[in-house]
């Protein structure tokens, strides 16, 4: 776990789930395969072979299945057809899992509904909600060659330092763009109930701390009760994507956001979430983690980018909000984050995502966040 200091004193920490997992460079990169690249955890070849042909235009059986390395929720394939045709497939995890929280139809909806707009998203290609074809639902999407940032090593290797900036504003825009989305008109309406966010948030991750903790954690009990007492009202809706990071986009070397990825937390509520979010893993340039916890670093750590400051500068004015309690968001996802690790801790510990990590890496990070939490509410209060 990385703890650096916060602009404002409080030391905070600023790990994510996939930041040790996510491949260097290139999406489709593999991961968990096969000599032959059919015997696949997850993966039913032959059934897979004969849906795709029918489903998926121009796809040529047999298919080769990759595991791409990275994401810690719903898992990610790479398939490349007879004719050097390559997909994206998505599927929920191996085993038994909470349903509502790796619902693919959803996630193929919300992906679908955004391309077009100026939010740049891969193409949906086909969804599948036949559980027999592959043991779960599934949908593919089109292949989008870009790079996956998870550290300031793979910024330094691919994008030069005149591109970061850029990259950055790119940033900005996009987020700006989505939160400027009307949900009626791309039909995404009744996604969800617009109004009360934050209280429907803190009912939702509550809830999934209580099914999936693997311990006790009074800082997680004392987050809560900080963030319901301190919860500011809520101004507008939009879209929130849930999860919106370097990590978690596709960019090119010049300094361009290609396509936003995993969209499985979006929802209907608060922008300023997503502002909160991104704030917590936008690592000013210099900043350093304790001694032996480089693993949790930011690939904005190593400059270029445009500051914290510069970021919601452009934001607010890009979308005309007032970002003075971004401070408020920051905390709520640091605890958000904490039980969204703590339910990957506890599937790992179940066998079923398809892949071995270091789960002692995620306790310690989930612990980390929860106490960051904290201390930023405590800052918070000793303003008021």
């Amino acid at each position: 776990m990385c703890r650096i200091p916060d602009r404002g004193g409080c030391r905070i920490a600023v790990a994510t789930p996939d930041a040790a997992y996510e491949p260097e460079g290139i999406q489709g990169m593999a991961g968990e395969t096969s000599d032959d690249g059919r015997q696949v955890k997850g993966i039913q070849a032959e059934a897979l072979d004969a849906w795709f042909e029918a489903n998926v235009t121009g796809a040529k059986p047999p298919l080769q299945f990759s595991l791409i390395a990275g994401g810690h929720s719903n898992l990610t394939y790479r398939v490349e057809d007879a004719a050097g045709h390559v997909f994206v497939l998505r599927r929920p995890p191996t085993g038994a899992v909470i349903a509502t929280a790796h619902d693919m139809a959803r996630e193929h909806r919300i992906i679908s509904a955004v391309a077009g707009t100026d939010v740049p998203v891969p193409a949906t290609l086909g969804l599948c909600e036949d559980a027999s074809v592959n043991d779960a639902p599934f949908y593919v999407m089109e292949y989008v060659e870009g790079l996956v940032l998870t550290s300031p090593e793979q910024v330094e290797k691919h994008i030069e330092v005149e591109s970061r900036a850029r990259l950055g504003d790119d940033v900005v825009r996009v987020l700006a763009a989505l939160h400027a989305l009307d949900p009626d008109a791309v039909g995404l309406g009744d996604l969800g109930r617009k109004e009360a966010y934050l209280e429907r948030q803190l009912k939702r991750w509550r809830g999934q701390w209580d099914k999936t903790k693997t311990r006790e954690l009074r800082a997680m009990d004392e987050v809560f009760d900080g963030l319901t007492r301190l919860m500011p009202a809520q101004i507008g809706a939009g879209i929130v994507h849930g999860d919106y990071r370097l990590g978690n986009m596709l960019v090119s070397p010049g300094g361009e956001v290609k396509a936003v990825l995993d969209w499985e937390l979006c929802t209907l509520g608060d922008p300023m979430a997503d502002l909160g979010y991104i704030m917590n893993n936008w690592a000013e340039a210099g900043e350093v983690g304790a001694a032996g916890q480089a693993a949790a670093t930011f690939p904005t750590v190593c400059g270029g980018f445009p500051s914290r400051k510069a970021f919601l500068d452009a934001y607010e004015a890009a979308t005309g909000r007032d970002t003075s309690l971004i401070d408020y968001y920051r905390a709520f996802q640091y605890w958000r984050l904490a039980a969204i690790v703590e339910g990957v801790l506890a599937r790992y510990l179940k066998g079923v995502m398809g892949n071995a990590a270091n789960t002692d890496l995620f306790k310690n990070q989930v612990d980390s966040l929860a106490q960051s939490a904290v201390e930023l509410l405590e800052q918070l209060e000793s303003r008021s």
